[in-house]
């Protein structure tokens, strides 16, 4: 799934795919199997994993490719597998966030509306419990309040070959001593974002998120994502050397 793919419109097939892995997710807090899939749908198996490969190419998923099965790894916001991200709504275990960032956005969804959406997190470097609030996309509490999500990987190396690697770069760490430690710890400098600009992120691309059954692909293209950055007042310098 490479960079600046050309403009696309997903088949009628693929949105009605999407919306049920999405009604499904927020509902179980996690995946549908095939059998789920073909049973919603009236799919046959081929041209479901044809779907998947559809929606994994707008990014809207991530399978495993090489997989008979077409293994459904990743239907953002939500992880097939834990990640530092846990989203808990009404007291109930709702399901692991892709990456920091997708922690950010996932109270936009038609479901959570009007719903406290407590992240379950920790501090990359230290593992120290990290608590974000949100609710319809906006902050309401973070604890600590110094928290910041370092990004350890810049976008003109996110989604060469997938999203994968993009997101394990998305981190929460307790403030930039943290963020300097787990530099150390890695071997790898990033950027941080405060939540805010995290938020001011994530918004621009998750504003339909569920809510408009028609939204287009997601396309990474690093031009446009560095300029869109450093307009938030995110410190780039970091990737320009």
């Amino acid at each position: 799934m490479p960079q600046n793919v050309p403009d696309f419109r997903f088949s009628d097939d693929a949105i009605k795919v999407r919306q049920f892995l999405y009604e499904f997710w927020c509902a179980r807090g996690y995946p549908p199997d095939l059998r789920d899939a073909a049973e919603a749908t009236g799919f046959t198996r081929r041209r479901l994993m044809q779907v998947y490969r559809e929606l994994d190419l707008g990014i809207m998923i991530v399978i495993d490719q090489e997989a008979d099965n077409v293994n459904l790894l990743k239907c953002m916001p939500f992880s097939a597998y834990p990640t530092q991200a846990r989203l808990i709504i009404d007291g109930r275990f709702n399901g692991y966030l892709g990456c920091a960032m997708e922690a950010m956005a996932a109270s936009k969804m038609p479901p959570f509306a009007g719903k406290s959406c407590n992240i379950e997190a920790h501090c990359a470097c230290c593992l120290a419990p990290i608590g974000i609030v949100m609710s319809d996309g906006a902050l309401t509490s973070a604890a600590p309040q110094s928290a910041l999500i370092h990004v350890s990987l810049s976008p003109w190396y996110w989604n060469t070959t997938n999203v994968m690697r993009m997101c394990d770069s998305m981190n929460f760490v307790i403030d930039r001593s943290h963020a300097q430690r787990y530099e150390r710890q890695t071997g790898r400098v990033g950027a941080l974002f405060t939540l805010q600009q995290a938020i001011a992120f994530v918004s621009r691309g998750v504003a339909t998120r569920m809510w408009d059954p028609h939204r287009a692909p997601d396309f990474i293209r690093p031009a446009e994502l560095f300029e869109g950055l450093k307009s938030l007042g995110v410190d780039l310098s970091v990737w320009e050397r």
